[in-house]
């Protein structure tokens, strides 16, 4: 039985100010309308695989499990890494969930894995189709596959393999090489003998655990044991955290692929990136005859060979060449594209300065809907909530600051202290300080609510939840 692992983690920085920690680049939807999960999710269709089972960060669970449900995909399992651990050990969990999920199936074989990492562009899935075809047979013999790209250029930011002997489409591995310089990988793709190391994978689950307690032991006993304390939470399996931090931190290459001797390459030539930097972004997409690839409302003039994207306003530039410039609702980035490895740099500033654009957009999604905060100044602060149908806030109450709320659009219910009462369009509530309260959409449209606060501090932190469907009771996320 084949069963697709998707490992949804990371945070792209190479790709900010779009992508970000609590947002990150597979929940985006950057070569099309959807997502890079959903993307990758859907193209497994035609394999006749089983639902799929997903590793995420704990903290992008909500966003993860609307994003499958807006494409009508229903995983076997979304399992979540409280910190994470790299791939060996996602991939341990993904092993566990799927081995029990097929214990609780009837007449069903050991579940083969196809890892998959959530944020891959692949142009022609035929081509992919055929290439996981042709794996699987080794993969069920006990081998463990990597799928190997095609080079279509020296690359110095991916790592190589070397492959060997062939039965088939299936090669045995010569070496695994490291990151080269570029001399290097010059020879390497003029060889013909040499791929980039894509991160995609195929082995049976069991062999996959024999193989990493083999070769990792303590990874191995880490998942093992962080997956028998693990607890349903709603539509996730949140693995036992006081465990899962002792687990070491490795690579799936550096665990298990580079030191058994079972691991074999499958050549994919299917118009693959890994989309790992606004210049790997502007090769996967679709260009003018200036070679501009541009997002939203942007206009350029006299420039060639740039990325242009506009998130929230109008974007103009005169005379550029080689160029990224990225517009959100609260940062700009303008780079050339050959120094976009740097935008990382930009980053690790920002977190070291203490600045929330690192890890969240203006724009903040939870489980119920969104909030943007608009405006803000000193003792006030204006934020436009979007409230999804049937959804409803925590609730909570607040030590430090009131609240204002006035219905734009749609119908809410409002628990104010012991009252329950419905809004309607253009109608307004106060709720004043440490007083209880909670907003819920009865409707069958969205619901938009301009919220004013006043007070002395608007922190997330000052937060107090006292029920809540989505399970966050004591959280302020």
């Amino acid at each position: 039985m084949l069963t697709p692992v998707i490992l949804s983690g990371g945070a792209g920085t190479r790709l900010w100010p779009l992508s970000r920690e609590l947002y990150p680049k597979q929940l985006l939807p950057l070569t099309g309308e959807r997502t890079m999960l959903q993307q990758t999710a859907a193209r497994l269709e035609g394999l006749g695989a089983s639902a799929a089972v997903v590793v995420c960060n704990e903290a992008h669970r909500f966003l993860v499990a609307e994003q499958l449900r807006q494409i009508n995909i229903e995983p076997r399992a979304i399992v979540l890494e409280p910190f994470g651990r790299n791939t060996a050990p996602a991939i341990a969990l993904a092993a566990h969930a799927a081995l029990k999920a097929t214990k609780a199936g009837a007449n069903v074989g050991e579940p083969v894995l196809l890892v998959l990492p959530a944020d891959h562009v692949i142009r022609d899935v035929p081509a992919f189709h055929k290439a996981i075809r042709a794996a699987l047979a080794a993969a069920e013999q006990g081998q463990l596959v990597t799928f190997g790209i095609v080079p279509g250029t020296p690359e110095t930011g991916y790592g190589y393999i070397q492959r060997g002997s062939a039965t088939g489409a299936v090669h045995q591995i010569a070496r695994f090489v490291e990151k080269p310089t570029a001399e290097r990988a010059r020879e390497f793709v003029k060889s013909g003998d040499h791929y980039w190391n894509s991160g995609m994978f195929m082995f049976r689950a069991r062999r996959y655990l024999q193989e990493l307690e083999r070769f990792a032991p303590q990874i191995a006993k880490a998942c093992q044991a962080a997956f028998l304390g693990a607890k349903s939470d709603l539509d996730f399996t949140r693995i036992d955290a006081e465990t899962f931090e002792q687990c070491p931190a490795d690579s799936i290459d550096y665990a298990v692929m580079e030191k058994t001797s079972e691991a074999v390459v499958v050549p994919l030539d299917a118009g693959w990136s890994d989309v790992g930097s606004w210049a790997a972004l502007h090769e996967a997409s679709e260009a003018d005859g200036h070679g501009n690839v541009t997002h939203g409302d942007v206009i350029s003039e006299d420039s060639q060979g740039c990325y242009l994207y506009s998130g929230s306003r109008l974007v103009s530039v005169v005379g550029l060449k080689d160029h990224v410039v990225v517009e959100t609702k609260d940062a700009v980035l303008v780079a050339p594209r050959d120094r976009v490895q740097d935008v990382k740099k930009l980053v690790y500033r920002l977190k070291e300065q203490g600045r929330y654009e690192h890890s969240l957009h203006r724009e903040v999604f939870r489980p119920w809907g969104s909030y943007d905060s608009i405006e803000n100044g000193p003792r006030f602060q204006v934020k436009r909530l979007d409230v999804k149908p049937g959804a409803s806030l925590s609730l909570q109450m607040h030590h430090h600051r009131a609240e204002h709320w006035i219905v734009v659009s749609g119908t809410a219910r409002i628990t104010r202290g012991e009252e329950v009462f419905l809004l309607e369009e253009n109608q307004s509530t106060y709720i004043p300080i440490g007083v209880k309260h909670r907003i819920e959409n009865p409707g069958k449209i969205p619901l938009h609510i301009i919220e004013v606060q006043s007070g002395s501090y608007f922190g997330e932190d000052d937060i107090v939840r006292l029920e809540d469907r989505y399970g966050r009771q004591g959280t302020t996320t």
